[in-house]
Parts: C-alpha cells; structure tokens; sequence
C-alpha cells in the first residue's frame, strides 16, 4: 500500500489542516449554504402599544389563547367539498347533511326541498356527484326491467328432474305412476299460466270412426272436461263425483253435462277442484291394496281395469295438456319413456277389439283366417320407434286370437309420439308417416283402428 504523493494537498494552509471546518464550508473549501431559518410569526399583541412576540419553530409552542392550526378561518376560496364535515354552511343542509342524503336521493325517497338541495349542491361538489352517480347506477341494477322468472323451458326440465329423482311420498303403483307424473306436470303448466290464458281458445281434435272432428274450446273448460271424466275413476273408487250421482257414464255426455252447469266452477276457479281430485285419486289408489287394479271402471259402453283407467287417464291429461301449451305458448314435452310405453302398450291391447268392432260396422275388411280363442292368427307388427318404443303384434281377425310374429302379414312403423298423436286423433290416419310393408288392406285397418281410440 503506497503513502500519499509528495507536495499533494500542499496548497491548504498548515495552520488549518485537520482543523474542524466552519458550518457553511464544503469539502475543499465550497460554498455551503445552510437552510433558511423559518420566519418568526408574530403574536398578536394582547393590547395597543404591546409589542407582538413571535412564535414558531425555536421560538417555543403558541400560546394557550391562540387557536389551533385546525380552527384557523378557511380561506374564502376553498371549496366546500374540502372542508371538513363539520362545516359551517349556512342552513340546515350543510355538507355533511347533503351527503348523508344521497344515498335517500339515488332511491327517489328524498322530499321535494331535499331534492333540490342536492342536486343544487351535486352541480358544484365533484366528489359528491360522483357519489351519487355510483349510486344511482346501483339503484338501476335493483330495478331492472328483464324478466327475472325462470324460463318455462327450464321450468319443466327441472320439474321432470324432480319427478324422477324424488322419492315418493306415498307408495304409488307402478300403474298409477303415469298419472302421478302428468297431473303434477299439468298442474306446473297450470301455475304459470296468466289469469287472461284461461279464455284461451284450445281446439279440441279426435276421429269420430270416419273423420277427424275439430271442437274448439277454451283453457277452462278442457280442465272441466279432464275433471269430468277423472270422475268416473272416482266414482268407480267410492270417491265423489264431482257431476252428480246420477251422472252419465259416457264420457262425451258427462263433460257437455259439466260445460251445461251454470253452478260449475269456470276460468281459473275450476284449477283447484281438478287437483284435489287428481290428488285423491292418487292417495287412494296408493292405500287400495293390489287388488285394486283389477276394480272395473265403466265408461258407459266400455270398461277398463283400473290399472289400465289410470293410464288412459294419464294419456288423456298429457294430450289435453299439450294442447292447452300449444295454445297458449308454452314448451311441453312428451311423457318419460317408461310411461309412453304403457301407453302405448294400452291402445296396442286395445286394438283387436277396436278393428272387430269397425268390422261389425262395415269399416273394416272381413275376416280372412279364424283360429280358436286363445290361438296364434293374423298380425300386423307395429314397430314403434323412439323413446317409449317397442315391437307389438296386433291380432286382425279375433280378439280372442294372439298376435304373433310367426303370422305377419304387414309391418307399420311409427314414432312413438306421432303413434300416439294417432291414437289421440291429432293425426288423420291418412297422414300418418308410417313406414309400411305388406298387406295394404291389413295396414290401412290398423291405421284407422288406431285414430277410432280417440274420444272427446
């Protein structure tokens, strides 16, 4: 490590190296000046003559009579939005009290005289007016005008999810659970609808045997018709009938006998009868115990099982269901796949007694191969497709007679909606897309045995 050079720094005087330097003085000797002292304030003299003592930093604190930094007089240009909250404007709205009132003002709840003091007060207090826009954009999001009800489309899916997944409240039979099941959807659909939908017009279709007939009603009075006819599954179970004692068994005559009562509910008033009857209905055959199903049900020229009523029933309460939603806008899907099945298992049973019934009448062809009660004989297949769907081998010539495979002569297939549009007479038979096969006769009776289930 070398010394320092020899002569370097020689040109600082002796007598002062190492000395202390002076406040003010740089290294090497430059300029430095010290920060200026902070101004004295003068004290306000006490009395004329007395001469003001300062006060300030080095001078010690002011006096206890002098006020304090923070009540000093604002200057008169200051901005009242910086002032503090305890200003003191003049009358009863000060600051403070218009602040507190914008919340009150975004609502539209402030009186005329608040009103107009804060929106006098918003045009000169930025901060107070973007306060107020904030809250009025809030208040804006609590009263939209979209529609917040759930759409109808979401309103059955979830309602179908329910009716597949919750347990059952009662043990319903399995027979009975399709009418379980439409009732509770016609009933959602039913809830939603408006109080002007009940006047609806709904146009009411069936196949009287050689037409299609069109009858044209309202919302109200299908559900009359449906409360009508339920009744004779009532009145089979020794439940009220809601037309009477002494009411027709026909279900044509019984629901024009319904529309004809003048003491009857009409529009809305008629929802509540028909769910408490569908209500009961269900309780009842729930508690019956199995030899319940078997309890014949008359229909005036006709009987059914109750196993097979409930689901004539439940057929009958989807199609008028999804006629009232056709009317009146609202998306309805058909039944679940176990339950069109059944239904679609019913009117295929019900067929050979239909077909001999359209040739006693001359509507149908003759008789083209007698086998013996209980014997395989002539069969078309009906292949329906799609959810619901299955493979059934109608009888031609007998009701006594089985269907079978082994004695086709024609094949029909359909979709399993469009099937039972068929049956409920929605469709002509003549119109029906069947994929058809065979014997053109033998197809063109099924057809038309078909859209005859229909009824009013």
């Amino acid at each position: 490590m070398s010394g320092p050079v020899e002569g370097e720094g020689d040109d600082e005087p002796e007598e002062v190296r190492g000395a202390p330097r002076a406040p003010g003085r740089g290294p090497a000797g430059a300029a430095h000046r010290s920060p200026p002292e902070p101004a004295a304030v003068p004290r306000p003299a006490d009395s004329p003559g007395e001469r003001a003592e300062p006060y300030g930093p080095g001078y010690g604190a002011p006096p206890a009579d002098h006020p304090a930094e923070a009540d000093m007089p604002r200057t008169p240009d200051e901005p009242i939005h910086a002032m503090d909250e305890g200003d003191d404007t003049e009358g009863p709205f000060t600051h403070r009290v218009l602040k507190s009132l914008l919340g009150a003002w975004a609502l539209t709840a402030c009186s005329a005289e608040e009103t107009a003091a804060v929106e006098d007060h918003l045009g000169g207090c930025p901060p107070c007016a973007e306060e107020a826009e904030r809250l009025r954009g809030a208040v804006e999001l609590l009263h939209t005008e979209r529609d917040l009800d759930l759409p109808a489309s979401l309103r059955f899916r979830v309602l179908e999810n329910c009716l597949v997944r919750r347990p059952p409240r009662i043990p319903v039979p399995d027979w009975a659970a399709p009418y379980d099941a439409e009732t509770a959807r016609l009933d959602a659909l039913l809830r939603d609808i408006g109080a002007r939908d009940w006047d609806v017009r709904v146009p009411l279709r069936w196949f009287d045997g050689l037409r299609a007939v069109e009858q044209w009603t309202t919302v109200s009075r299908v559900i009359g018709h449906l409360t009508s006819v339920d009744g004779l599954v009532a009145g089979a179970l020794g439940l009220a009938d809601p037309i009477g004692r002494e009411a027709p068994r026909v279900p044509t005559e019984r629901t024009e006998k319904f529309w004809r009562s003048e003491s009857g509910p009409s529009g809305r008033a008629v929802h509540p009868p028909w769910r408490e009857q569908s209500h009961a209905l269900i309780r009842t055959v729930s508690f019956a115990g199995p030899g319940a199903a078997d309890l014949s049900v008359s229909y005036g020229d006709f009987s059914l099982p109750l196993r097979d009523s409930m689901i004539d029933r439940a057929f009958e309460c989807w199609i008028h269901a999804d006629d009232i939603a056709g009317a009146v806008a609202y998306p309805y899907d058909p039944p679940r796949g176990p339950h069109l099945n059944r239904m679609i298992d019913l009117a295929a049973r019900l067929l050979p007694a239909v077909l001999a019934g359209r040739r006693q009448a001359g509507l149908a062809g003759p008789v083209r191969q007698l086998v013996t009660a209980g014997s395989p004989g002539r069969s078309v297949h009906l292949e329906v497709e799609g959810s619901g769907g299955g493979n059934w081998y109608i009888a031609l010539d007998s009701p006594a007679a089985l269907g079978s495979p082994d004695h086709t002569v024609a094949q029909v297939a359909l979709d399993a909606v469009e099937f039972c549009k068929l049956v409920a007479g929605h469709v002509p038979p003549q119109e029906a897309a069947a994929g058809q096969d065979g014997d053109r006769e033998a197809i063109r009776d099924l057809l038309f045995a078909a859209a005859s289930l229909s009824r009013l």
